[in-house]
């Protein structure tokens, strides 16, 4: 074995060794609307089938379906709308990691609990409905305020 078998060699091994990328696991949360058990079984049965899905779990009082596993969100939400039902992506966070969570984009009677719709940073108090001077009217500071309550 000359210098250019032992040159060959080392190629190889330096190039078998190179680790592929694994896919990561991810967690793809769907919000999908679902009407009774029927219409989560469909749906769970559906997002079973994704190619790298290791675990489904739908929750029919949030109309939310959680799908875990080695799979991409483009290709889990293209599954969940071969079901035909209102599908999107979850949009609600917890309001702890929202800067304004009371502005009015992110205001949402639908949320659940402790949750608010996720909205982009750009969004401020100056872009909601409530008028300052509403606010100021009810407010401790002011001393003209309102003392009925």
């Amino acid at each position: 074995m000359g210098v250019e078998g032992t040159l060959e060699y080392i190629s190889d091994l330096l190039s078998s060794m190179k680790k592929k990328k694994k896919k990561q696991t991810q967690t793809v949360a769907l919000k999908i609307r679902m009407d009774c058990e029927g219409c989560a079984r469909k749906v769970k049965k559906v997002l079973s089938g994704v190619k790298g899905a290791k675990s489904v779990d739908v929750d029919l009082k949030q109309q939310k379906a959680t799908v875990t596993g080695y799979v991409e969100p483009k290709k889990v939400l293209a599954a969940a709308q071969t079901t035909k039902k209102k599908v999107e992506l979850w949009p609600y966070v917890p309001y702890t990691l929202v800067a304004n969570p009371y502005v009015a984009q992110a205001y949402d009677k639908k949320a659940p609990p402790n949750h608010v719709r996720k909205v982009p940073d750009t969004a401020n108090v100056t872009e909601t409905i409530v008028d300052d001077r509403y606010s100021n009217m009810f407010s401790d500071e002011n001393p003209n305020a309102c003392s009925i309550m």
